[in-house]
């Protein structure tokens, strides 16, 4: 009769204990990319913000009131913004850009009118896709916000 090997020396328990180790290495794993990784969608602190979008809605329709309206043209790397409606307007326009779903892509600026009234904005690198556009008054009396999907030598209307 030949003697039994020790548990630790066949292959069955060894295979038995491998696929739940996977398992638990795989999970962790995922932990980790998805703690990493977090999703910028989500706000923290939900209900502040959701109080501060009502404030930014009184300011959208009071430039609905004032009948404030821009016209927005893409020509490469740099942006141009006139007035076209509204009470005339020369003071430095806080210009922000916003990406749907990265975060990291959004920018924002100041921009100030030429001696014509235009704001002249430069740019890194064109941009296209996407975007929320939102302009608002170097005072934040008001604001104008649209979401737009940009293309180069194309004019387009914030009201």
């Amino acid at each position: 009769m030949s003697q039994q090997q020790a548990w630790y020396k066949q292959f069955w328990p060894w295979f038995l204990i491998i696929l739940p180790a996977c398992a638990v290495v795989a999970s962790l794993t995922t932990l980790k990319i998805a703690l990493d990784n977090s999703d910028s969608l989500v706000a923290e602190e939900y209900y502040k913000e959701g109080k501060a979008i009502n404030m930014d809605l009184r300011k959208v329709k009071y430039a609905q009131q004032l009948g404030m309206q821009y016209s927005m043209e893409l020509k490469g790397k740099e942006i141009l913004l006139s007035q076209e409606g509204g009470p005339a307007y020369q003071a430095a326009l806080d210009v922000q850009f916003y990406h749907p779903t990265q975060a990291e892509k959004d920018f924002r600026l100041k921009a100030t009118a030429d001696a014509k009234g235009i704001y002249h904005i430069k740019l890194d690198k064109p941009i296209v896709g996407n975007w929320e556009v939102r302009l608002e008054s170097y005072d934040s009396k008001w604001r104008i916000h649209k979401r737009l999907n940009l293309k180069d030598a194309t004019q387009y209307w914030l009201n």
